[in-house]
């Protein structure tokens, strides 16, 4: 379905922008893959490996809507990864933090139904659930924004939905890389916030498979969630590092001591590899979520049922982590 499109990606220089463009261009032949963000280094460096012809490179912000309606003209396909992700610095910074990840999100959805994208998917995270800090209360008003822009679309054709996963291993930021740098900078312990700790993992190219997956299957509305595996903490340090010691640091700032993804509030649709929440409103177009727009069934389980890194049925061995890891 990519092929001979045009699409856009926000905050296109991160880990998953560059790893979505490289899936996208080993497998179908697009028309315009447009990397929409606001550094120019970034964008320099990934223009040396990703310099097909069908790259376009926009220097802009998503706060700024006048130059997200320029980038979007004549795009079918929107992915929203532009968001500022990092927890202390949106707790310290709460109103930069609000205009990238909530007004950015409102301009990117007016651009969107003023050209007439056809889909546009957001990312979220799970911080979003249930949130208890102000980057997880951003996203999910900003999530809230995505599934309440299908009600606004009028006679246009562009839908909205949202992808929501875990840690992704080996992106920027995350435990995996930090715990490495650690390790080769010849730390004598790793730091551990807590020992009962959990984590999602998930692979940079199955979330990037994830969201193209959803581009497929989405009606307009729903908030994706794949079913992937658990992590403690403890046994994550212990694969990277058998030999270290651990030294307990205590719960960061607006940390949870487990993920949850989907609330018991949330009313959620179970499907064979993911689930999907409903959205809370009714649209003008009538959608019976049961049934994805590929016609394969799931399973209504309504509310009560949550989501939780702790309460997973599925768990990663140390094997299968470093297999994992081996392959970033």
């Amino acid at each position: 379905m990519f092929n001979n499109k045009n699409i856009l990606i926000t905050g296109g220089t991160g880990s998953f922008g560059k790893k979505y463009t490289e899936i996208i261009l080993s497998k179908y032949k697009p028309n315009k893959i447009i990397i929409f963000s606001r550094d120019e280094l970034k964008q320099y460096e990934m223009e040396q490996t990703f310099n097909d012809g069908c790259m376009r490179y926009f220097i802009g912000d998503v706060r700024d809507a006048e130059r997200l309606e320029e980038a979007m003209s004549g795009v079918d396909y929107v992915i929203h990864a532009a968001a500022l992700k990092h927890v202390p610095v949106a707790e310290y910074n709460p109103m930069e933090c609000i205009k990238t990840n909530i007004n950015g999100a409102e301009n990117v959805i007016k651009a969107a139904i003023k050209n007439r994208v056809e889909k546009v998917i957001a990312l979220s995270t799970d911080k979003a659930s249930g949130p208890i800090n102000l980057y997880g209360a951003t996203k999910l008003v900003s999530d809230k924004l995505f599934v309440a822009a299908n009600n606004v679309v009028g006679d246009k054709r562009t839908r909205f939905a949202v992808a929501r996963y875990g840690n992704v291993v080996g992106s920027r930021g995350s435990v995996v890389p930090f715990f490495k740098k650690l390790i080769d900078d010849g730390e004598k312990e790793i730091p551990i916030t807590d020992t009962k700790m959990t984590r999602f993992l998930i692979t940079l190219e199955d979330g990037v498979k994830f969201v193209l997956d959803n581009f497929k299957r989405m009606h307009g509305g729903e908030i994706f969630i794949p079913k992937i595996p658990s992590m403690k903490i403890t046994e994550l340090a212990l694969s990277l590092a058998p030999k270290l010691p651990h030294k307990i640091i205590g719960i960061r700032p607006g940390e949870k001591l487990h993920e949850v993804m989907i609330t018991a509030d949330d009313s959620v649709v179970e499907f064979d590899t993911y689930y999907v929440i409903k959205p809370t409103i009714q649209f003008n177009h009538a959608v019976s979520y049961i049934s994805n727009a590929l016609d394969k069934d799931g399973t209504d389980i309504g509310v009560g049922f949550e989501y939780n890194s702790f309460k997973n049925t599925k768990w990663l061995t140390s094997d299968e982590f470093l297999d994992m890891v081996e392959k970033l």
